[in-house]
């Protein structure tokens, strides 16, 4: 999208009603018994958003199970996580920079984390790059955890006895966070991050506030774009929509019975390739659950 674009379309957006957002799809059809919904989430978007999304509440309730992109609650998965992150006692993340880069990425990391590469360098550049991202989100975006519509209807259903299903396993996961790219490739983007954290900041700006307004598929292309130079880049797209086909089909026994609360981060859903566009292809019926705004969902 180009920048000129993407500055008049965030310059227009107070002019629009945040009830214009439509983040939450009915999926019906293909045999199944009954309805099951999908709800696009944001982490920098608190839950009190909710309130604005007509029906939201409604929907969860008739719902008897949650799936999310992975639900890990144990401490033997979550200290598996943890050890996944850790680089092999070969790997010295020195020997992949520069001594001016290696100095530059241990003082940004020490300003942010209160942490440099004293205590880091054993972690894997990818871990160090989300670590790193997060606080710039916390301080730029006011991002706060604790506040993240994200995890809520997880929370909700994992207090209230409703199971919680995720689509990814353990091994997925740690791949996705920890290895999906290549090493030198880890490495370059750690250093893209620590040089040009305004890219970040802008990017995440731009996707949360397409988000609030419901376009998905624009920020899908915002990810494509060449204007893009933040670390979420179009090999990631091109992952996520690999998985999302992997995704259809184990989402096809939960869909089949029903009453299934799909919550997942807004990315992987809008655009030709993504999640939406998959399931349609496989024959079920997704369409937006507040229809008044369908306008918004094309």
């Amino acid at each position: 999208m180009n920048r000129y674009i993407v500055i008049l379309y965030l310059a227009l957006l107070p002019c629009f009603g945040r009830l214009q957002a439509q983040v939450l799809w009915e999926i019906s059809g293909n045999n199944t018994r009954a309805k099951s919904y999908l709800l696009a989430t944001n982490r920098l978007v608190g839950y009190t958003f909710l309130d604005s999304i007509p029906n939201v509440f409604k929907c969860y309730g008739r719902c008897n199970k949650v799936i999310t992109e992975f639900a890990i609650q144990d401490h033997e998965a979550i200290a598996t996580l943890r050890k996944a992150a850790i680089l092999p006692d070969s790997v010295k993340l020195s020997n992949f920079y520069t001594v001016e880069e290696y100095r530059a990425i241990n003082d940004a990391l020490q300003l942010s984390l209160g942490m440099g590469l004293d205590q880091l360098c054993r972690m894997k550049p990818s871990y160090l790059t989300e670590l790193y991202r997060t606080e710039l989100m916390r301080r730029w975006l006011q991002y706060d955890e604790k506040q993240s519509m994200e995890t809520f209807f997880e929370q909700v259903a994992q207090e209230s006895g409703k199971p919680v299903y995720g689509l990814d396993n353990l091994g997925e996961t740690m791949y996705m966070l920890f290895d999906r790219e290549p090493f030198h490739f880890q490495c370059e983007e750690l250093k893209k991050i620590i040089d040009s954290p305004e890219n970040e900041v802008r990017q995440e700006r731009i996707l949360t506030e397409m988000y609030r307004w419901g376009r998905l598929s624009d920020m899908t292309y915002t990810i494509l774009s060449p204007d893009n130079h933040s670390t979420l880049s179009f090999s990631d797209y091109q992952v996520y929509c690999q998985r999302n086909n992997v995704w259809v089909k184990r989402l096809q026994s939960y869909l089949k019975d029903g009453r299934t609360f799909i919550t997942l981060n807004a990315i992987y859903l809008g655009g030709d390739k993504g999640l939406i566009s998959a399931l349609r292809q496989s024959g079920y019926r997704v369409r937006p659950v507040n229809k008044r705004n369908n306008h918004l969902t094309k």
